[in-house]
């Protein structure tokens, strides 16, 4: 579970004997105008119906409880490279009957590999035939995931795809016939609605709690695009992909993050709505990444631009109190087509009212590029109506796909200790080999060392297939790749995505 910490500024309150309210309330039947000492009454009093509106959920938790997995992952630890060298080698001399070398001799290498690391979370059933949503968090750095059903069945997970945006993840296990989760809709949650997470906190399976909903379409600026449901239902380590539940046991989000202070559940939780959600999932399902749409506009809550207005002492005057404040149009994108402007106010998306920026972000993120959708907005005291064809990171309308690593076809490795003395440097990976692919095309051989791409230093394997994946999302799609040759010579290379 992501845990978030404040430093809250103010007393405590301390609530003494509280405790959920599942029956009816008992009140006593005698006046306070009847003296002390009375006769006790022949006749027993009315018995007191139970208060209307309470809410029975014994029957969302059972149904979901069946949905919910564990999930168990292994990541492998890494092998690195170490100097070691016998403490009495210089002081005897007699380092090299120990295989350390003798004196004045340089420290060996030795490769060390780290130990392997353990974790876990939960993971929600949306279909009989075995996929999974759960968070990017709990399975996206994993190389071995365990699923156990609810009825202590094991199976082997696979990644179908991850997107760290919304930090949602969809996993595979191979079974049939699943008790597979009924998905409801986030956007008919009402605050103050009762809500379940299930999920495995602390390693104890299967637990359900209960709350309302505190807020929606809360932001806390942890994932690129994040439009929270905010509740009080108690999640801890380990709750993180589990299912938050409506009364009728329908999923509507899926639990990310926990607001604390201490690390362990203390006030609330957050979950992604599965107005989100389903359309990630479609997406990984069908093209193995995200196809974002997106607007092109970088902005704040107008109720956040006009109070940093009034501390520069500025008297903002928008003739609105809700909305998106555009604060820069990025170039070539759907809002500069459209005609946006910094400065101007956005109200309403896609026939949907816009009071913050968390709202603007969930209703994009339902579309994909080439959407078109209809925007309200406010310049000065004037309102306008428009038509806006969404585009994606490239500023295109065409489909994504994920770049396939293999097609660059090199394996790389980081350089040794020894090979950065005999170059000078400190950095670079090393083609240790190589096959036909797009380095290759492009005059690559092995024993290359590339140094730097699009301005990042290639220091780790997971640099480079960062640098790969931001460059394929990009407008121009192009990996500027500057590399050493094995004679220390140096080169470069230039290799178009799009080809």
């Amino acid at each position: 579970m992501k845990q978030t910490t404040k430093n809250w500024i103010g007393a405590a309150l301390l609530v003494l004997g509280s405790s959920a309210m599942t029956g009816a309330v008992v009140r006593s039947t005698v006046s306070s105008n009847q003296p002390l000492m009375q006769e006790p009454v022949a006749a027993m009093p009315a018995p007191v119906s139970a208060p209307s509106g309470l809410v029975d959920l014994t029957s969302a938790a059972e149904s979901a409880v069946g949905s919910v997995v564990y999930i168990k992952v292994t990541q492998t630890g890494k092998t690195q490279r170490v100097q070691i060298q016998d403490p009495f080698s210089d002081f005897f001399g007699f380092g090299d009957i120990f295989g350390f070398g003798g004196r004045g001799q340089q420290p060996q290498q030795r490769e060390y590999k780290q130990p392997d690391r353990h974790a876990a979370g939960s993971g929600v059933i949306i279909s009989a035939d075995g996929y999974i949503v759960t968070n990017n968090h709990v399975v996206g750095e994993a190389d071995e995931i365990e699923v156990k059903l609810n009825d202590n069945r094991e199976f082997k997970g696979r990644i179908i795809g991850c997107d760290a945006t919304t930090d949602l993840a969809l996993i595979k296990i191979d079974a049939k016939d699943l008790p597979a989760i009924k998905i409801g809709n986030s956007d008919d949650l009402k605050l103050g609605q009762w809500v379940l997470a299930v999920g495995n906190p602390f390693n104890l399976t299967s637990t359900v709690t209960a709350g309302i909903v505190s807020a929606k379409a809360r932001s806390l600026g942890a994932n690129g695009i994040e439009s929270f449901i905010q509740t009080d239902a108690a999640i801890n380590s380990g709750n993180s992909g589990g299912a938050l539940v409506n009364d009728k046991g329908e999923l509507v989000g899926i639990n990310a993050m926990l607001y604390s202070q201490t690390g362990s559940y203390s006030g609330y939780g957050f979950a992604i709505p599965t107005s989100i959600m389903n359309k990630v999932v479609a997406d990984l399902k069908v093209y193995g990444t995200v196809q974002r749409a997106v607007l092109g506009v970088q902005g704040s809550d107008v109720s956040n631009w006009i109070d940093s207005e009034k501390a520069k002492g500025n008297e903002p005057n928008l003739d609105v109190v809700e909305g998106v404040y555009i604060n820069q149009v990025t170039d070539a994108s759907a809002a500069e087509e459209a005609g946006l402007e910094k400065g101007d106010v956005i109200t309403e998306f896609d026939g949907k009212k816009v009071t913050k920026m968390s709202e603007l972000q969930e209703a994009i993120a339902q579309h994909r590029p080439g959407d078109k959708v209809g925007l309200t907005y406010k310049r000065g005291k004037k309102e306008h109506k428009i038509n806006v064809t969404l585009r994606n990171t490239q500023g295109t309308t065409k489909v994504m796909e994920e770049v396939d690593l293999d097609q660059m076809g090199v394996s790389l490795k980081p350089l040794s200790e020894e090979e950065q003395k005999s170059l000078g440097i400190n950095y670079g990976l090393v083609i240790n080999a190589i096959r036909n692919g797009k380095m290759k095309t492009a005059g690559a051989s092995k024993g290359t060392i590339i140094l730097q791409v699009n301005d990042q230093k290639m220091q780790t394997v997971e640099d480079w297939e960062e640098s790969v994946k931001n460059a394929n999302q990009s407008t121009d799609r192009t990996l500027w790749i500057k590399a050493v040759t094995p004679s220390g010579r140096k080169v470069s290379y230039v290799i178009e995505l799009d080809e």
